[in-house]
């Protein structure tokens, strides 16, 4: 009786094991990876800017961005800019919250410099300069249960090769994007 009573308990004990299991592979089995985002800010200052990110796991990504000037309206001396980056999450959330991230840009800017000649002011125009920049960014993402994505961030790098050739040794990154994720 007691054999029998031990090996009931022992598979019952796998069943409530193997239940536990898979009830703990299901909490991330449906997390979408995948958003695309629109920056509504650089929109509205005639610049084109999307951004796709993979999210690897609830608390890291990797991303590109992809940015194209198609009016000089505002007078931003960007025409394009592409930037790959990797972020990192500080939220209980996935891949959302507060988050810092690391990018590098590959861009084209406006060879424009200003020199000051005994109190004269100097404008140079000189061809647009192809540089390669590092910097850092912090943010915040709100996602919604219907996957509507929002996002806020400001980064900051430097020029690293051409800085020289124009007036434009820092670049900054503004977003305010809406997306989904998917």
């Amino acid at each position: 009786m007691k054999k029998t009573i031990l090996v009931t308990t022992m598979l019952f004990s796998l069943f409530l094991v193997k239940a536990q299991d898979q009830n703990s592979n299901t909490v991330y089995q449906f997390e979408k990876k995948n958003d695309v985002k629109l920056n509504a800010y650089s929109t509205s200052l005639g610049l084109f800017e999307v951004t796709y990110e993979r999210n690897l796991n609830k608390n890291s990504s990797l991303g590109i961005v992809g940015l194209y000037a198609f009016s000089q309206k505002f007078d931003e001396d960007v025409n394009y800019q592409i930037s790959p980056f990797y972020r990192r999450y500080f939220s209980k959330k996935y891949a959302s919250g507060f988050f810092t991230e690391g990018f590098a840009t590959l861009g084209s800017i406006d060879g424009k410099q200003l020199y000051d000649l005994d109190g004269n002011l100097t404008l140079n125009e000189g061809p647009d300069v192809i540089d390669l920049s590092l910097g850092a960014s912090v943010g915040y993402k709100w996602v919604t249960k219907s996957g509507i994505v929002f996002e806020a961030l400001f980064g900051m790098g430097g020029n690293l090769f051409n800085a020289y050739k124009t007036d434009h040794d820092i670049i900054n990154r503004r977003a305010i994007s809406i997306g989904y994720r998917f």
